[in-house]
C-alpha cells in the first residue's frame, strides 16, 4: 500500500506511529542561563506528543556551553541535563510518540540575545562568550560581534568528543533518535560551505575535506548511538546564493550519501541560514520539499528523508508522503500555532481510527 501520513515509518528497530515529526525549534527559555530545560520544555514538547505527533524533536540542543545560540538555550553537557531531560522523554514516550534530540553547535551564530530582545551579540561582560568557526571570520552582525577565532585542531578535536559525550548523555536521558544539526549557517554547515570555510587543511577545500568534520561527528555519533536506533542530520540543502562558491543541492545529494554509508537513516532537509539575507525572497508552501525529493531520488532506497518548510495543512502533509516526495512530513511554526497538529489532521482527512486519541480529549473528535 502506498504510504500516507497516518502510515507508520519502521527505522532500524523503531517504529513511527505515523509520518509527522515536530520540527526542533529554539525556545530560548532556560531560567537560569544553564542549558538545563524547565517545566516549560516539559509542557511544550510533552503537549505536542499529546497533541500525537509521531516525533517529538527537541530544539537545537548544545553539546558544549559555546555552542548555544543564545544563553537561555538549552545544553546536554552535563549529568544535571540529563536528569532534566529524563522526565520529559519519558512523557513523551508514555504519549505514544517518539522522544529525539537535535545535538547541535552553533559556531559563530552563538552567543546572541534571543530573538524578542533583538538577536543581537552578547559580549563576554554580559553572559556572552568567545565563538568559534572553521575559520576567522565572526558573523556579520551590524553591532560588534563577539570575539571570535578559528579552530585549531585541538578545537575540532574538543568538539567532536563533546558530540560523542552529548550522545552518550541524550541516551542516558531517554531519546530514541538522535540528530545531528548541520544547517542553518551553525558550525557543522560552516565547515561545509565556501562562503564560511577558507581553509586550507585537510578541513577545507575540496568538498571530501569540507565535510570531513560533519562526516567525523556522525562516526563518533553512530558509534555510540545504538545500532537499533535511527540517527538523522539536518542539512540545508542549499545556501541560496547564486555565485559558484557556495553549498549547493548537489553537493547535498552526494553529501547524503556518503552519510547513508556511516548509518545516517534519514537526512532532514532544510535550507539556508550561512550569511545574512541567505534565504529565498519569496517562500511559499512545500518551497523546500523540492530539495528534500531530489536527495531522495539520488541517494539509496533505504536512507529516509523528511520535508520542512511552510507545511501548515493536512492535506499538505499528507500529499507529501502519498506522492512519495519525502518519507516524513517535519511540522514547525504551525505546532506552535496548534500543539493537537496530529489529531486535527487524522479527523481532516477521516483517519481517527488510525491514531490513538486520548480519552481526556476524546470528547472533541
Amino acid at each position: 500500500m502506498t504510504p500516507d501520513l497516518f502510515s507508520s515509518l519502521e527505522m532500524r528497530d523503531t517504529t513511527v506511529p505515523n509520518r509527522v515529526m515536530v520540527s526542533p525549534m529554539c525556545q530560548y527559555s532556560c531560567e537560569d542561563r544553564d542549558g538545563v530545560p524547565t517545566d516549560w520544555h516539559r509542557v511544550h514538547l510533552g503537549s505536542r506528543a499529546v497533541g500525537g505527533a509521531g516525533i517529538v524533536m527537541s530544539e537545537a540542543t548544545a553539546v558544549e556551553p559555546r555552542g548555544r545560540i543564545s544563553p537561555e538555550d538549552t545544553g546536554i553537557w552535563s549529568d544535571e541535563h540529563v536528569e532534566a531531560w529524563q522526565p520529559i522523554t519519558e512523557f513523551i514516550a508514555e504519549k505514544g510518540s517518539i522522544p529525539a534530540i537535535q545535538l547541535a553547535h552553533a559556531g559563530r551564530k552563538a552567543s546572541k540575545s534571543r530573538p524578542w530582545e533583538g538577536s543581537d551579540p552578547v559580549q563576554p561582560e554580559s553572559g556572552g562568550w568567545e565563538t568559534v568557526g572553521p575559520s576567522g571570520n565572526a558573523w556579520p552582525y551590524d553591532a560588534e560581534a563577539p570575539p571570535h577565532r578559528g579552530m585549531d585542531h585541538d578545537d575540532i578535536e574538543d568538539v567532536i568528543e563533546s558530540f560523542r559525550t552529548g550522545a552518550e548523555r541524550a541516551l542516558n536521558a531517554g531519546f530514541e533518535i538522535a540528530e545531528v544539526h548541520a544547517a542553518h549557517g551553525y558550525l557543522i554547515h560552516e565547515f561545509l560551505s565556501p562562503v564560511t570555510n577558507d581553509r586550507t587543511d585537510e578541513y577545507g577545500g575540496s568538498f571530501m575535506d569540507r565535510t570531513r568534520f560533519l562526516r567525523e561527528v556522525v562516526t563518533t555519533v553512530r558509534d555510540v548511538w545504538p545500532d537499533e536506533k535511527p540517527v538523522f542530520v539536518r542539512i540545508s540543502a542549499t545556501d541560496w546564493i547564486d555565485d559558484g562558491e557556495s553549498w549547493t543541492l548537489e553537493q547535498s545529494v552526494r553529501l547524503a550519501g556518503d552519510l547513508a554509508e556511516l548509518g545516517v537513516d534519514l537526512i532532514d532537509v532544510s535550507s539556508g541560514g550561512i550569511a545574512p539575507g541567505s534565504y529565498p525572497d519569496e517562500a511559499g508552501p512545500n518551497y523546500q520539499v523540492p530539495h528534500a525529493e531530489r536527495i531522495g531520488e539520488g541517494t539509496p532506497e533505504d536512507l529516509r528523508v523528511g520535508a520542512v518548510g511552510k507545511i501548515t495543512t493536512a492535506q499538505q502533509a499528507d500529499a507529501i508522503v502519498a506522492n512519495g516526495r519525502a518519507d516524513l512530513a517535519i511540522v514547525g511554526r504551525e505546532h506552535l500555532r496548534d500543539p493537537y497538529f496530529t489529531l486535527h489532521a487524522a479527523r481532516e482527512l477521516d483517519a481517527l481510527d488510525r491514531v490513538d486519541v486520548p480519552p481526556q480529549y476524546d470528547r472533541a473528535f
